[in-house]
C-alpha cells in the first residue's frame, strides 16, 4: 500500500512536473488541421472521401474485451486523488496487476521516479500502440488493397498499352485495307470506263464500219426497192449520216460524210427511178386505150382512177419512207418534191384532154342555155377535184400546194369556155342567175362543205363570179340608163285613170260571173317577161296589181330583187341608188305628162301610189339605200386622168356612176374627186312627202278656192285700216255684200258637193287603202273645216241677224256631214 501511496504521490508529483505545452499547442494544432474553414492543412475532396471511409471502416471494427489503458490510467488517478484508505481494493489491485502483465513489469518494482516515468512512458506508448491498432490493421488492410489497386492499375496499364497497341495495328490495317479497297474500286472504275470507252469506240465505228456493209449491198445486183432489205439499208444509211453530220470533229468527218450521201444519192436514185418509172408506165398504159372506150366519159375516168389505186398501196409503202424522212435530210425532201411533180405531170398529161374534151362536149350540148352550162361544167370540176384529192392520198400522206396548183390549172379550162360566153350575155336574168349559181350553189354549198378539197376550184369560181358580177353591173348600168331612166313611155303606160278604170269593171265582172256560177274566184295570175308570176285576190284594187305597175317601177324592183342576193351589201346599195333614183325621176316625168293630158289629181295620185309601191317594196332588202356618191370637178385640170388616178379607183368610179359622167370625164381631164353620202331611201320619202303635201294644198284650193280670195281681200283690208286709212265697214264693201257672200258660199258648197264624191273615188281607185285614204285626205279635210269656221267667226262678227239670214251659210253640221263621205 506504502508503494502505491508513494507511487501515487510521484505520479501526481510527475505530472505537475512534466511540462503541459509542448502537448496542448500540438493538441490544438491538431484540432485545427483539419477545420472546415482556414484549414493549416487542408485535404483534398479525395483525400476527405478517403478519410471518411477510413473511419468508417474502423467503426465496423470488433470493439477489444479488455479496457483501454487510458481507462486504466483514469482508473489509477482516480484512485490516486481518492481519499487514502487503509488498503486497495482487490479489483483495483487486480486491473494493476494486468496492466502491469501487459507490460510485462509483473517482475518489476517501481522504486524511484526515474522508473516510474519509464514506465509511465512505456505505458503510454502501449496505451499509444493499442489506440491506433485498429488504424493501423486498417492501414495494413488499406494498404493491402492499395497494392492490390497498384497491381490491378498496373494490369489495366498494361492492357491499355496493348489496346493502344492493338489500335494502332487495327489503324495501320485498316489503313492498308482502305487503301486496297479504294485501289481496287478505282481499279474496277477504270475498267468499267476503258469497257464504256471500248463500247463508244466500237459504237461510233459501227456507223464508219457500216459504209463497207451498205457499199456492197446498194451495188448488189439483185437489190431492189421492194426487196425485205432495201429499207432497212436505206434506216441504217440515214442513221449513219445523221450520226456522222453530228459530229464534224472526227477524224476523216468529210470523207466518210461524202461516201454516205454518195450511197444515198444511189439508194435515192433506184427510189426514184421506181415511182416514177412505174407512174410514167401507168400513164402509158392509159395513153393507149382502146379508141372505142375513149368514146365514153364516164369510162375514161374510172380507168383513170381505177388503174393508179391499183399501184397506190406498193408506191405508198416506199413514198411514206420517203415522207418520213423529209424533215430531216434534205435529199429526201427533194426526192419527195420530185415524185409530187411528177406523179402531178402524169395526172395532167392524162385529165387535160380529157377535161377539155368534155368541156367542149357540154359546151355543145348547152350552147344556148349558159346557166346548164355553168351548172353542169361547175359539177364536173368539183368531181374531178374532189377524185383527185381522192386519189392523192391514196399515193401521198402530206398534202402539197403543187396539188392545187395543177388542180386550178385543170379548173382554168372551165374557166376559159365559160368567160367568153359570158362577156356576150346581156340578159340581167341570166347574168343573176349565173351570180346565183356560183355564189350559192357552189362557194356556199359545195366549197363551204369541202374547203381543202375544193380549195383550186375555189380560186376559180371566186374569179368567176367576179367577173359575172363585173358585167351584171355593166349591164345593169345599161339597163337603168335605157329601160328606166331612159325609158320613153308608150301611150297605154300613161292612160291613167283608163286603165284602171278598165281593170276595175273587169274585176266586177269577174265577180258577177262568180256569183252566178256559184264558184269561188282564187286567184288571177299576171304574167312579166322574167316568167314571174303574181297571186292577186278578187279583193286587190287593180292599181296594185304587178302588170299595173309603171314599167319603172315594175322594172326597178324586178332589177332590185335580182341584184340584191348576187353582190355585197356596198355594191348593191350603190346599183339600188343609182336604179331608184333614175326609177323616181321617171315617174315624175310621167306625173307631168298624165296631169297634162288628164288632170292634176291622177298625175298626183299616179306618182303618189308608185312612190308608195317603191317605199314597200325596198323594205325587204334590209339595206339603208346610202352610198358614198362622188362628184367630179373638171374645172381645174387637164391633165391625163390615168397617169394620177389609180386605175382601181377609176374602176370603182366607172361602176358607181353613169355613162355620161364617164364620158365626160374621159373627155375634160382630171377632176377633183369629192364624196358624199346619198340615201335613196330618205329621197324617195322625200318626194312622197312633197307630192303628198302638193295633193293636199291642190285639193284645198279646188275646193275652198274662192274663199280664199275672199279672205285675202278682208286681209288687205284689215291692213288699210290699221296702216291709218279710213274705217270701212266689212258689210258695207261691194265685194262683201250679203248677197256676194251668199253666191260665194254656195258656189263653194255646190263645188264641194259636186267634186268631193271625184276626189274620194279617184283616191280609191289609185290607193285601194281606206287607211291610206283616210290619212291623205285628212288634212284636207281639216283645212275645209278650219276655212269655214273663220268664215263663221267673221261673219258674226261683222254681219247682223239680217245679213247671215240673206248669206245663209252652211251651218258645221252640214259641212261634216258633207265631209263624213270621206270616212
Amino acid at each position: 500500500m506504502t508503494l502505491n501511496v508513494d507511487v501515487s504521490d510521484k505520479m501526481a508529483s510527475k505530472e505537475q512536473s512534466v511540462p503541459e505545452l509542448p502537448d496542448k499547442e500540438t493538441r490544438e494544432k491538431l484540432a485545427v488541421w483539419d477545420r472546415s474553414s482556414e484549414a493549416t492543412a487542408p485535404l483534398t475532396d479525395r483525400q476527405t472521401d478517403s478519410v471518411l471511409e477510413i473511419r468508417s471502416a474502423a467503426e465496423t471494427l470488433p470493439v477489444p474485451t479488455e479496457l483501454p489503458i487510458e481507462d486504466l490510467c483514469v482508473l489509477s488517478s482516480r484512485s490516486l486523488l481518492s481519499p487514502f484508505t487503509a488498503a486497495v481494493p482487490a479489483s483495483t489491485e487486480d486491473v494493476l496487476m494486468k496492466g502491469f502483465q501487459m507490460l510485462q513489469l509483473e517482475n518489476d518494482r517501481i522504486e524511484t521516479a526515474q522508473q516510474f516515468f519509464s514506465w509511465f512512458s512505456k505505458l503510454h506508448t502501449h496505451m499509444d500502440q493499442e489506440e491506433g491498432a485498429k488504424y493501423r490493421a486498417t492501414r495494413e488492410c488499406l494498404s493491402c488493397y492499395q497494392e492490390q489497386c497498384d497491381a490491378i492499375l498496373t494490369d489495366v496499364n498494361e492492357a491499355l498499352n496493348h489496346l493502344d497497341s492493338l489500335k494502332k495495328q487495327y489503324l495501320f490495317v485498316s489503313t492498308k485495307t482502305g487503301t486496297l479497297h479504294e485501289a481496287c474500286e478505282q481499279l474496277l472504275k477504270e475498267q468499267s470506263e476503258l469497257v464504256d470507252l471500248a463500247e463508244s469506240i466500237q459504237q461510233k465505228l459501227s456507223y464508219f464500219n457500216e459504209l463497207e456493209n451498205i457499199n456492197t449491198k446498194l451495188n448488189s445486183p439483185t437489190l431492189t426497192v421492194n426487196s425485205e432489205s432495201f429499207i432497212p439499208t436505206l434506216s441504217k444509211l440515214d442513221d449513219c449520216i445523221e450520226y456522222v453530220s453530228s459530229h464534224p470533229n472526227f477524224k476523216d468527218y468529210p470523207v466518210y460524210l461524202t461516201k454516205f450521201r454518195q450511197c444515198l444519192s444511189r439508194a435515192l436514185h433506184l427510189l426514184k427511178t421506181h415511182i416514177i418509172n412505174t407512174l410514167q408506165n401507168l400513164t402509158n398504159q392509159l395513153a393507149k386505150r382502146d379508141p372505142v372506150a375513149a368514146a365514153n366519159v364516164d369510162n375514161v375516168f374510172t380507168l383513170f382512177y381505177v388503174k393508179f389505186r391499183a399501184a397506190a398501196p406498193k408506191l405508198r409503202t416506199l413514198i411514206e419512207q420517203i415522207e418520213q424522212r423529209s424533215g430531216k435530210i434534205p435529199e429526201y425532201q427533194q426526192l419527195l418534191d420530185d415524185v409530187h411533180q411528177c406523179y402531178l405531170d402524169q395526172r395532167e398529161v392524162l385529165l387535160a384532154p380529157s377535161i377539155k374534151s368534155t368541156l367542149t362536149e357540154l359546151t355543145g350540148q348547152n350552147n344556148k342555155d349558159h346557166c346548164a352550162l355553168v351548172r353542169s361544167g361547175c359539177a364536173f370540176m368539183v368531181h374531178v377535184c374532189q377524185d383527185e384529192h381522192q386519189l392523192y392520198n391514196e399515193f401521198f400522206s402530206k398534202s402539197t400546194v403543187k396539188l392545187d396548183e395543177l388542180l386550178e390549172k385543170l379548173c382554168m379550162s372551165l374557166y376559159d369556155v365559160l368567160r367568153p360566153l359570158i362577156i356576150h350575155v346581156v340578159h340581167l336574168e341570166t347574168l343573176s342567175e349565173l351570180c346565183s349559181i356560183l355564189k350559192n350553189e357552189m362557194l356556199e354549198d359545195h366549197v363551204h362543205n369541202n374547203a381543202v378539197q375544193l380549195c383550186a376550184f375555189d380560186t376559180v369560181v371566186k374569179q368567176m363570179l367576179e367577173d359575172v358580177q363585173e358585167r351584171l353591173v355593166y349591164r345593169t348600168h345599161i339597163y337603168i340608163q335605157t329601160d328606166i331612166t331612159g325609158y320613153n313611155p308608150a301611150p297605154g303606160d300613161l292612160a291613167y285613170p283608163d286603165k284602171l278604170q278598165m281593170m276595175e269593171k273587169i274585176a266586177q265582172s269577174l265577180k258577177e260571173e262568180q256569183g252566178k256560177l256559184d264558184t269561188s274566184f282564187s286567184n288571177v295570175q299576171l304574167e312579166e317577161s322574167d316568167s314571174r308570176k303574181i297571186e292577186i285576190t278578187g279583193g286587190v284594187s287593180p292599181a296594185d296589181l304587178h302588170g299595173m305597175w309603171y314599167p319603172t317601177v315594175r322594172r326597178t324592183l324586178l332589177c332590185l330583187s335580182k341584184l340584191y342576193r348576187c353582190f355585197d351589201r356596198a355594191v348593191f346599195q350603190g346599183l339600188s341608188q343609182e336604179a331608184l333614183s333614175g326609177c323616181t325621176l321617171s315617174l315624175l316625168k310621167a306625173s307631168e305628162v298624165i296631169c297634162k293630158n288628164k288632170s292634176q289629181i291622177d298625175g298626183q295620185l299616179f306618182l303618189i301610189k308608185h312612190l308608195l309601191i317603191i317605199r314597200e317594196q325596198i323594205a325587204p332588202f334590209h339595206t339603208d339605200f346610202a352610198i358614198k356618191e362622188i362628184s367630179l370637178d373638171l374645172k381645174k385640170t387637164r391633165d391625163a386622168a390615168f397617169k394620177i388616178l389609180n386605175p382601181k379607183a377609176v374602176a370603182k368610179f366607172f361602176h358607181l356612176n353613169s355613162h355620161n359622167a364617164i364620158l365626160e370625164f374621159l373627155l375634160e381631164g382630171t377632176p377633183e374627186i369629192k364624196e358624199h353620202y346619198v340615201d335613196s331611201k330618205k329621197d324617195v320619202d322625200r318626194h312622197l312627202k312633197s307630192s303628198c303635201e302638193q295633193f293636199i294644198q291642190q285639193q284645198t284650193s279646188m275646193f275652198m278656192g274662192n274663199l280664199e280670195d275672199f279672205f285675202t281681200k278682208v286681209s288687205a283690208l284689215k291692213e288699210m285700216v290699221v296702216e291709218g286709212g279710213p274705217n270701212y265697214q266689212l258689210s258695207q264693201q261691194p265685194w262683201a255684200q250679203p248677197a256676194k257672200i251668199n253666191d260665194l258660199v254656195m258656189s263653194t258648197y255646190r263645188v264641194m258637193k259636186n267634186k268631193l264624191p271625184l276626189t274620194l273615188q279617184s283616191m280609191t281607185l289609185y290607193l285601194a287603202n281606206k287607211d291610206t285614204e283616210f290619212i291623205l285626205f285628212k288634212p284636207v279635210r281639216n283645212n275645209i273645216q278650219k276655212m269655214f269656221m273663220k268664215l263663221h267667226t267673221l261673219l258674226q262678227e261683222e254681219y247682223s241677224g239680217e245679213d247671215l239670214q240673206i248669206i245663209a251659210c252652211p251651218s258645221m253640221e252640214q259641212i261634216n256631214l258633207l265631209l263624213s263621205l270621206s270616212k
